[in-house]
């Protein structure tokens, strides 16, 4: 597959301060890309300098065979973008906006419009500044997706949505990456991201952490299991197990967090008089929780389990 973005050593630095350093990453064409990160974590960053909205300090990105830079105009013509503060001109209508995109794009207008506008419930026809953050972020789907863009880039995109909006739009993602086109999808909320994407990186103060197929990560998150014993444990007796990265006691039951396979915690716990196990299934919060919650140092990898320096 062809990657439709290649981003190498993409550094974005403010005087001092930081911005993002050395970003390598690609996304293939068709797939839902997830960048995930808490805010402040250089993910906006990321997207305007991404975009040629911003220049970067040093490094190299190209969107859709093109230089971002030299060919920015071409990039913009061929992809959607969604900023993460969307900013629409408050006395104008959403119609309006419409109109004055089609325009600015010199296409004609698309059928996509009119069933995104029926699909959504968009509000065309009041001046956006009377329009409910909800309402302004649908119409700044629409601008985004109207014109069946070859590139979706999406900054934090349900922010104001109701939940019933928030799984239509999922549900729209699935089918513009089944249609073969490419969705970059910034957000802080893995719930979100791991709903829909096949790939995933996290950013942490500016850097790249871990960059990986959903699936391989997965196969890293722990599993919790909950043991319940006649009398109590000693939680050291699972600490050495392998793949056990946690037991903790509580009266007479073990919480135990176990990446891999769970046969040597399931023969162990047959010593004992066992009353009582759950598990719950792997789940991505546990693994990214050491990333950008706890601040724990990791290695990046990328897709296929290669791994690089995350420094």
């Amino acid at each position: 597959m062809n990657a439709v973005i290649e981003a190498r050593d993409l550094t974005k630095r403010y005087g001092s301060a930081r911005g993002v350093e050395d970003l390598d990453f690609d996304v293939e064409a068709g797939a839902i890309f997830g960048f995930l990160g808490p805010n402040g974590a250089g993910k906006s960053t990321t997207i305007r300098t991404m975009l040629d909205f911003q220049r970067p300090t040093h490094g190299t990105v190209r969107l859709l065979g093109l230089d971002s830079r030299r060919d920015s105009v071409a990039v913009h013509r061929r992809t959607g973008y969604l900023p993460g503060e969307l900013q629409l001109f408050p006395k104008l209508t959403g119609r309006d906006h419409v109109d004055a995109f089609t325009r600015a794009r010199g296409s004609p207008r698309r059928t996509t419009a009119q069933e995104l506008i029926e699909r959504f419930g968009i509000e065309l026809d009041r001046p956006v500044r009377e329009l409910s953050k909800g309402n302004r972020q649908k119409v700044g789907l629409l601008l985004a997706f109207m014109h069946d863009p070859e590139l979706l880039v999406l900054d934090e995109p349900t922010a104001g949505l109701d939940p019933l909006m928030q799984e239509e739009f999922q549900a729209l993602l699935g089918e513009v990456a089944d249609a073969g086109r490419t969705v970059f999808l910034s957000s802080h909320s893995l719930d979100e991201v791991q709903r829909v994407a096949t790939s995933v990186a996290l950013i942490r103060d500016g850097r790249l952490v871990v960059t990986d197929t959903i699936a391989n990560l997965q196969q890293q998150a722990p599993v919790r299991i909950s043991l319940g014993f006649a009398a109590p444990v000693d939680p050291d007796e699972f600490r050495h197990l392998p793949g056990v990265r946690d037991a903790r006691a509580d009266g007479t039951r073990l919480e135990l967090s176990v990446v891999g396979s769970v046969d040597a915690v399931v023969k162990h716990a047959a010593r004992h008089d066992t009353r009582q196990m759950t598990a719950r299934p792997a789940d991505l919060e546990d693994l990214f929780r050491r990333y950008y919650v706890t601040g724990t140092d990791a290695e990046t990898t990328t897709p296929g389990g290669r791994a690089e320096d995350g420094s």
